[in-house]
């Protein structure tokens, strides 16, 4: 194995990363989409236990993002990322195999993992260069990494559904993950000492990951409630075959991949500006796709959607690096990532819940009020900071 400080040159250090995005994100992906599918279609769970199925593997995220990842030092991290990585392959045979019981310590173990690999594939997009510019298009080539990948794992796997079940399909996700675990021998780590990383806890107050958190809440609370119940919503409410309602996933994602190449092409200066219309397409992407009379209409909504899940989480990961020095940046992602998968506890259960009570239109309607107030508290706060106007830097 190289040693985390030897540097590679840059062209392929870029590359590596977004191949490593790529392949780990569309596995990643599938299995926070298909799981859901798997436990309330094959394992015949109701709506609520699918929330709580996706939660237990979103808190073994949460733990690991922000106990084991921020504890380790660099070296000790990069072997631990590794294992991880090594990990994913065999936890795809573990879920093709999995029953009603089994299936909840997998989900465990494979979020324990993601929590590891996550953060630090942000960090090491953040690291590979000594200028903000430059940096800013790397964490760019990043967020589009992960939506290309978003949009090559739904089209595999609405492909696939026409000839297999949700169980079989992790099978045929093997080769990427395979790809991703002998990628992340290349993965580029900082050079950290542990006295530099004692007493982090001021990372907390930095602004920078304050607005990251208030940002990324306006559209984490419904993509998280969309990646565990679209699939359901679509099939239930159009009556849509296994393989159409997946497919609902595709054109959200494109319009997402779009949005972040373009960003990749021409970075934001100015974050409050798209952060406002990002908002507002949450919003009425939400409003819309709830309402919707048909299919056809909840897609052209879904495209709308896809826009601010394509400009909101570069944004923020921006937020950061315009925040942090590079020594500080694995804390302050750790921290970011902690509490996307504190979103990704709390929304599947209470959106279960309530569907259970109601449905899963009113449950989506409901999730607009976070939004409005997150979105509220955003503005109110950094509306005139000059670092994310671009005033500053």
């Amino acid at each position: 194995m190289n040693s985390p400080q030897k540097k590679l040159p840059f062209i392929y250090a870029a590359l590596i990363l977004s191949l490593e995005t790529i392949t780990f994100r569309a596995t990643n992906n599938m299995v926070l989409t298909t799981v859901p599918l798997l436990s309330k279609y094959d394992l015949h769970f109701s709506n609520t236990f699918v929330g709580f199925l996706a939660a237990s593997l979103t808190t073994a995220t949460l733990i690991s993002t922000t106990f084991l990842n921020t504890s380790l030092n660099s070296k000790t991290r990069r072997l631990v990322f590794i294992c991880a990585s090594f990990f994913i392959p065999l936890s795809l045979l573990l879920y093709h195999f999995s029953t009603a019981l089994t299936i909840w310590a997998i989900a465990i173990a494979s979020g324990l993992a993601y929590g590891i690999i996550t953060p630090n594939i942000v960090t090491s997009a953040s690291i590979m260069s000594e200028d903000k510019r430059t940096i800013e298009r790397l964490l760019g080539l990043y967020s589009t990494s992960l939506s290309l990948s978003l949009i090559i794992g739904p089209i595999l796997e609405t492909y696939l559904l026409n000839y297999v079940s949700y169980r079989e399909i992790f099978l045929f996700f093997l080769p990427l993950a395979i790809t991703e675990a002998i990628l992340s021998l290349y993965i580029q780590f900082p050079t950290e000492s542990i006295k530099v990383r004692i007493n982090k806890l001021e990372e907390l107050k930095n602004k920078g990951l304050i607005a990251s958190i208030l940002s990324i809440t306006t559209y984490n609370v419904p993509f998280v409630a969309i990646t565990t119940f679209l699939a359901i919503f679509a099939r239930e409410r159009f009556l849509t075959s296994a393989s159409i309602s997946y497919f609902s996933f595709i054109p959200f994602y494109v319009a997402s991949f779009l949005t972040r190449f373009t960003m990749t092409l021409r970075p934001f200066r100015n974050l409050i500006k798209p952060m406002m219309v990002s908002v507002i397409l949450t919003i009425a992407g939400l409003l819309g796709m709830v309402l919707s009379p048909s299919y056809a209409l909840f897609i052209a909504f879904l495209i709308i959607l896809g826009i601010p899940h394509g400009s909101v989480y570069p944004m923020s990961t921006i937020m950061i690096s315009r925040y942090t020095k590079p020594v500080d940046r694995n804390i302050a992602n750790s921290y970011f990532s902690s509490y996307v998968a504190i979103l990704g506890i709390v929304v599947p259960p209470l959106v279960g819940a309530i569907s259970s009570i109601s449905d899963l239109q009113t449950a989506f309607l409901i999730l607009i009020i976070p939004v409005v107030f997150s979105a509220i508290l955003f503005f109110k706060t950094f509306s005139r900071d000059s670092i994310l106007s671009g005033i500053a830097t």
